[in-house]
């Protein structure tokens, strides 16, 4: 496929507006070398949840699987956001992280999938594995950003794909809407192919309601107030608030507590979620310390607890 030249998109690769400098080998070798990992628990005890009812006439349920992959349940149909079930993510898959939580609820407890909506090319958030068996299962339509057809039609993840650009819409079969916004982040699943594939968040209007999932993304102020101008404030924002130490290699793509806070209010988000920790140790921070953080960030920020709040694996919100 032929794409236009855009202001994110030079006619090879994609890339973000005002640009931070792309981290490098030099850069990784750096972080490994002088990294103070905090220890993880090898696995977090937990039990694996069911589903609860779908909402009957409006509104959204929001069920957190692990990391950024949430069950959202509408009166019309269920998605699922970047759903990864695999034990590790990487490019095989004997190695690569493993999970640190079961996912809260089950893969064979899943009701029907009618749409999966994919941020980015990432292992932690495209898990060929689990969109394969959701193809084989229910066949659900994949949202994804610009230039995923090869990747997952290949791999037989998606036999109906709709691929969007940044602020491009889509309607949904029975009616919902996704729009693709932006996110201040990258792409790459092997050493030759950054950013040859767009990446993003995304804004799902269904139930009456308005939920954003904000995929992985650095603080960019004037980004996130955009997006809450463009797209409206939504009802229920999903933001990051994992894997962002250390802060000089991390910032320009992982938001840490304090900066999804700051998210929370340029969005004008009413009831905010936190995801992306927990689940996979890939940065520097403890498991529970974005946890710890953001009720310090919350505080700080004059920000009541119940707007911006976390679950725990296979809890839910109804909208």
């Amino acid at each position: 496929m032929t794409l236009p030249r855009t202001d994110h998109f030079n006619g090879k690769t994609f890339f973000n507006p005002n640009p931070d400098r792309i981290r490098g080998l030099p850069d990784i070798l750096r972080w490994r070398l002088t990294s103070r990992a905090q220890p993880w628990p090898p696995q977090a005890p937990i039990v694996p949840r069911d589903p609860p009812p779908p909402p009957a006439r409006e509104g959204i349920t929001v069920s957190w699987i692990g990391h950024s992959s949430f069950l959202l349940q509408t009166p019309q149909g269920n998605l699922l956001t970047d759903p990864v079930f695999s034990p590790r993510i990487g490019p095989v898959a004997w190695a690569g992280p493993r999970r640190a939580i079961a996912p809260g609820i089950a893969f064979a407890a899943l009701p029907k999938i009618d749409a999966v909506l994919l941020s980015h090319d990432h292992y932690d958030h495209c898990d060929l594995p689990s969109l394969r068996a959701l193809a084989g299962r229910d066949a659900p339509v994949v949202v994804s950003p610009l230039n995923y057809a090869a990747l997952l039609r290949g791999a037989g993840a998606a036999a109906d794909l709709i691929e969007l650009d940044w602020w491009q819409d889509c309607a949904l079969p029975w009616g919902a809407g996704v729009r693709l916004v932006p996110a201040r982040h990258w792409c790459r699943r092997s050493i030759g192919g950054v950013n040859r594939r767009l990446w993003g968040g995304f804004v799902l209007d269904a139930g009456g309601r308005r939920l954003y999932h904000a995929g992985d993304s650095g603080y960019d102020p004037a980004l996130f107030r955009e997006i809450g101008r463009r797209a409206g404030p939504p009802d229920l924002a999903l933001i990051p608030i994992g894997a962002y130490e250390p802060r000089w290699f991390m910032a320009s793509s992982h938001m840490n507590p304090a900066e999804a806070v700051r998210v929370h209010l340029d969005l004008g988000a009413q009831t905010s979620i936190g995801m992306h920790w927990g689940t996979f140790q890939l940065t520097d921070e403890g498991r529970e310390e974005p946890v710890h953080a953001l009720a310090e960030a919350l505080g700080q920020a004059g920000v009541e607890p119940e707007s911006f709040r976390t679950l725990e694996p296979g809890g839910n919100l109804a909208i």
